[in-house]
């Protein structure tokens, strides 16, 4: 499958690494704004640089990551359908809902896969956490992403950046619909919030919060899942699991750790985006659910 990287920031840079050593993937060219940037990936992977989006489609794609600025990511995700292009749109899906639901209508009619960049959902850990949980009622998810302010942010805030990462997984982790939230937010350093206390309310009943800032000076990425008999936790960055459970009245408890396999999330992730393009498997994360985690995020600003 013969696929394209825009954009070699963090994220790009990422997906040129994992694309060039990932079976079933032909990396062809890497596009970026900055000469020295796209040649460099391009030596690194032996893609091809490009100067533009259009010098990239002429290199005769089947795929294309996304991993510009938020601002450009309906323009180019528009381009790359019409051109009959499958894509793969880092998250945030896009800068506003009304152009989200515009990408999604451009890839159904045209019959193209749209899959968002959510990788948090393929962390083996989370992956794990999700087995554990089952089909059991979950009364409450809470979840901690905390670290230093990241130069590479400029365009948006810790909520759209970070906080759109764990809407998702609080739906995903639930099977259910948020249906009331309240958001407070700070802005301490710089343009945009860099401190978000969110609390969620789901249809299934669970209660559902996201602590994250940029203000802590070591990073921290946790889930804390309550069901009716266990409380199972997830440490996103060492990728492990506990499970606590039969509780007893002197304040006692058993304690195990759930075994979780190893994998690269990213790697994982792109393989799901090749399935969806071949048939094999639905999309893992669809525009639709891009969507829903930005419109949730938009709306939780707008409230604080």
């Amino acid at each position: 499958m013969r696929i394209g990287v825009i954009g070699c920031g963090v994220m790009g840079r990422n997906h040129v690494r994992v694309l060039a050593d990932t079976k079933g993937f032909e990396l062809v060219g890497i596009v970026d704004h900055s000469v020295d940037v796209r040649e460099a990936a391009a030596k690194a992977s032996g893609a091809a640089a490009c100067a533009t989006v259009e010098e990239l489609i002429a290199l005769g794609i089947d795929a294309a990551v996304v991993a510009l600025p938020t601002s450009l990511h309906h323009d180019v995700g528009a381009q790359l359908i019409r051109a009959g292009i499958h894509v793969m749109m880092e998250k945030p899906i896009a800068r506003t809902v009304e152009e989200a639901h515009a990408l999604i209508a451009l890839a159904e009619a045209h019959d193209r896969r749209l899959m968002v960049g959510h990788v948090e959902r393929f962390n083996p850990a989370i992956e794990g956490l999700r087995q554990a949980i089952g089909d059991e009622e979950i009364l409450s998810v809470a979840v901690t992403r905390v670290g230093p302010f990241p130069p590479r942010i400029g365009d948006v805030g810790i909520v759209i950046d970070l906080g759109v990462h764990d809407i998702d997984l609080i739906r995903w982790l639930t099977r259910s619909e948020i249906v009331d939230h309240q958001t407070l937010v700070s802005r301490t350093i710089g343009e945009h919030e860099d401190i978000a206390f969110m609390q969620f309310r789901m249809a299934s009943g669970a209660l559902a919060s996201i602590n994250t800032n940029w203000l802590t000076p070591f990073k921290q990425r946790r889930i804390d899942v309550s069901t009716r008999g266990r409380f199972i936790s997830c440490d996103m960055l060492l990728r492990t699991v506990s499970e606590f459970s039969r509780y007893q009245p002197d304040g006692g408890y058993l304690h195990r750790s759930i075994g979780i396999g190893f994998h690269e999330p990213l790697k994982a992730e792109l393989q799901a985006f090749r399935a969806a393009i071949l048939g094999t498997a639905p999309v893992a994360v669809s525009g639709a659910d891009g969507a829903r985690a930005l419109e949730i995020a938009l709306t939780s600003l707008g409230d604080a």
